[in-house]
């Protein structure tokens, strides 16, 4: 499954999330999981497989616990893959910064509590 596939379900997306910050039990995940989505435990497993399986996180046993937590590998693939895409908006980005900064320096200006007044 390509990783664009992977993370193009959004159940998925909100698990990597979660896991995001730190290892989690695979209960805690799949108890917001269901909430969140409505889905059954059986639901949620599933997803966790499909992450598994496609190298997105790792599990380890603990006892008769199943620890989840991100593996970073194949989001900087995603990562390296967007590079050549980033310059579409990082330019425009910059732009923005530059406009927002000369409207704050003009509102300055404007209401007298700028450096010029």
């Amino acid at each position: 499954m390509h990783a664009f596939d992977v993370l193009g379900d959004p159940v998925r997306r909100r698990i990597l999330e979660l896991l995001a910050d730190g290892e989690r039990p695979a209960g805690e995940v799949s108890a917001v999981v269901q909430e969140e989505f409505g889905i059954s435990q059986p639901g949620v497993s599933q997803h966790l497989r499909v992450l598994r399986e496609n190298g997105f996180t790792t599990v380890r046993a603990v006892g008769t616990r199943r620890l989840y937590a991100v593996d970073p590998a194949p989001l900087r693939e995603i990562d390296r893959w967007l590079d050549r895409y980033r310059g579409f908006w990082t330019q425009r980005l910059d732009a923005l910064g530059t406009e927002i900064a000369r409207g704050r320096l003009e509102r300055r200006r404007t209401d007298g509590s700028g450096p010029t007044s």
